[in-house]
């Protein structure tokens, strides 16, 4: 769908017909939240449903079950034998085929929606509707308009809404961004990150999954204004073929499975950013900011430290981490957490729906920029 919208992307929350601010829900009967942490002796705990029992589902399942105090009691998934299998496999006692009955749950303190990304506006909406407190795997939505519209109805509801972006949790690149902050390296010159996995995924899975700036590089887009600590101006990509030639056949950057992006930050601060759907030598996931003190940078994450020295070979004696399940595992455990610890106490979570839809901003300016061949602003899009 072909729409016109002006965003200032350093003044989301103030644009008119934008975002509302978030307000305490009148007459809130929502039930007073509970985790197990040290405070003033009270044990508390945070009861979740989640929506969707797939890849991701079970990923967050897995997380929730590692979390302290967290506990899940309703899961769903259109597919009734899927969300009975994760039910079982995580002792949840209560399943369902109809996300609704996870939102409408009296016991629900929280919902994790992990559905396809079709169903993710609506159901915030939902929540929202319900007073339920929200965890959304990205995007918010498919397009800009869908995104602001769920964002201001968890606002005007007064719920929380946390985006998963789970890289910014994790131990490597908090690492980077703590350099950043305390100016170990000096004030930041050049920023360059790369993701590149270790497959191809089926046809099916790249065909109406968005392109690959959306579905793959937002991870990246986002580390990127993540280390810059602002907000971009503009964005320049370009994208190819070389791996699965099928997917020449789909159309925008569906039909990329390799793409490269500049971002220009404040400052004259550079980033750059460069995605692979196939990489030869295992999940590659890399960061490196080079700022006017020095430079910190991140290596891939392996399963041990073992080297082998041989006559032929020196190095890691295993690949790294093989995939994002693996090598992020603590990251969704430390941001399951994190999440729950601001429903706890009550303050702003660390991944905003803000932050969701700045990222796809981002996406859609590259999008937008290797179709035309040319710099796109972050702050317009039309």
């Amino acid at each position: 769908m072909k729409f016109g919208i002006l965003i200032s992307v350093s003044l989301l929350v103030q644009v008119t017909n934008g975002f509302t601010p978030a307000q305490p829900a009148a007459g809130s009967s929502r039930t007073a939240l509970r985790m197990n942490v040290d405070e003033n002796d009270i044990s508390k705990t945070v009861k979740v449903g989640v929506i969707g029992c797939g890849r991701i589902g079970l990923v967050h399942l897995e997380a929730i079950t590692k979390a302290p105090g967290v506990i899940p009691v309703i899961v769903s998934n259109p597919t009734v034998s899927k969300a009975e299998a994760a039910a079982k496999q995580y002792n949840v006692p209560k399943f369902s085929n109809d996300a609704m009955d996870v939102i409408t749950d009296p016991e629900v303190d929280a919902v994790w929606i992990c559905s396809p990304s079709q169903f993710h506006a609506e159901q915030i909406k939902a929540c929202a509707a319900n007073n339920k407190d929200i965890f959304c795997e990205k995007p918010i939505a498919t397009d800009l308009p869908e995104t602001v519209e769920a964002i201001n109805a968890c606002n005007e509801a007064g719920v929380k809404l946390m985006i998963g972006l789970q890289r910014r949790f994790d131990d490597n690149f908090k690492r980077v961004k703590n350099a950043v902050e305390e100016s170990e390296v000096g004030d930041p010159i050049m920023i360059k990150l790369c993701s590149r996995d270790p497959s191809p995924p089926p046809f099916e899975y790249v065909k109406g999954g968005g392109g690959i700036f959306a579905d793959m590089a937002v991870h990246d887009l986002d580390m990127s204004r993540f280390l810059a600590g602002s907000d971009p101006i503009d964005i320049l990509a370009i994208g190819s073929c070389h791996i699965d030639k099928s997917i020449e056949e789909l159309e925008g950057s569906e039909k990329f499975d390799t793409a490269s992006c500049l971002v220009r930050y404040p400052n004259g601060v550079q980033a750059m950013v460069d995605v692979c759907r196939q990489s030869s030598y295992g999940y590659d996931q890399r960061a490196e900011v080079l700022g006017t003190k020095g430079m910190i940078q991140t290596d891939n994450v392996y399963p041990n430290t073992a080297k082998i020295y041989k006559n032929d070979f020196t190095g890691n004696a295993d690949m790294p981490y093989d995939f994002f399940l693996s090598r992020y595992n603590e990251a969704y455990v430390t941001e399951t957490i994190a999440f729950c610890e601001s429903l706890v106490n009550d303050t702003p979570v660390p991944c905003t729906g803000e932050d969701g839809l700045v990222a796809l901003i981002m996406a859609i300016a590259a999008d937008k920029s290797a179709a035309e061949n040319r710099w796109v602003s972050s702050a317009k899009l039309s």
